[in-house]
């Protein structure tokens, strides 16, 4: 099995791809808990739940952020040609 320089840059562009789309999982977990903990506090309050959803959904959006960038890097990753 001949492996040259090429093929070796590639295997370790798909492998970094991976692992970057696996930063996805922790903004999921966040968002996850909290629309639970949201949901909570609106049924506790149910006279606050404007300001609980809107401080909710731009602490969603801000989580949101990582696993996209985990994504951008993905797809760089695998469509950016690294040898020219």
């Amino acid at each position: 099995m001949d492996i040259n320089g090429q093929d070796l840059i590639r295997a370790c562009s798909a492998i970094g791809a991976g692992l970057a789309v696996i930063a996805g999982i922790g903004p999921g977990v966040g968002q996850g808990i909290a629309a639970g903990h949201g949901a909570s506090a609106v049924g506790r309050n149910p006279g606050a739940q404007g300001q609980i959803m809107s401080t909710m959904l731009l602490g969603q959006a801000v989580a949101e952020t990582t696993g996209l960038y985990g994504l951008l890097i993905a797809m760089l990753l695998l469509f950016v040609k690294p040898l020219g």
